[in-house]
């Protein structure tokens, strides 16, 4: 790492990210230790290659070919749909933040590189010069509250906008 982070600085950054993770409706490890050590990570990613990757998985270092790792990655929801924690056990569920649950070791879903090649060569141009999927690859989900929509395996556990749970989603497409 090019330069030691402060203490001040990881503090501070597991204060935002606690309020953003609490506002939209996830929580932080509940272990300090640990928690800041993740932050540390982040951070040192950050200064490294200009965003904050998975401190849990090596980066690339270009960042079109990250971005399913930045912080919060890709896979974070269904990770804690699934496991009760993410990848890195950085987010948490509730049974784990009441310490109802331990973390445990959670497999690696993000795809080998070979097959992030093809899932990118589905993509196609738009109009604009941005990408767009040629076809859905995961289920449409709608908030029944609010109508926010999402494309996934599964609905978030809570509605980012009402923080509605998951049982008032209903699939869309």
């Amino acid at each position: 790492m090019s330069r030691d982070i402060s203490e001040d600085k990881v503090l501070k950054t597991v204060e935002r990210l606690d309020r953003e993770a609490e506002e939209g409706g996830y929580h932080l490890n509940p272990d300090k230790e640990f928690l800041k050590d993740l932050i540390r990570g982040l951070l040192a990613n950050e200064d490294r290659y200009g965003y904050m990757a998975c401190p849990c998985r090596l980066a690339s270092g270009n960042k079109s070919e990250d971005l399913d790792l930045i912080c919060p990655c890709d896979y974070r929801d269904q990770d804690i749909v699934e496991y009760g924690a993410c990848y890195c056990a950085l987010y948490v569920d509730d049974d784990i933040k009441a310490g109802r649950k331990e973390t445990r070791s959670i497999p690696d879903r993000r795809p080998p590189p070979e097959e992030r090649r093809k899932m990118k060569q589905g993509m196609m141009e738009t109009s604009k010069g941005r990408t767009a999927p040629v076809g859905l690859t995961y289920p449409v989900w709608r908030c029944r509250v609010c109508g926010y929509l999402c494309a996934r395996e599964s609905p978030p556990a809570v509605c980012p906008i009402c923080k509605a749970k998951n049982d008032r989603f209903e699939r869309f497409v």
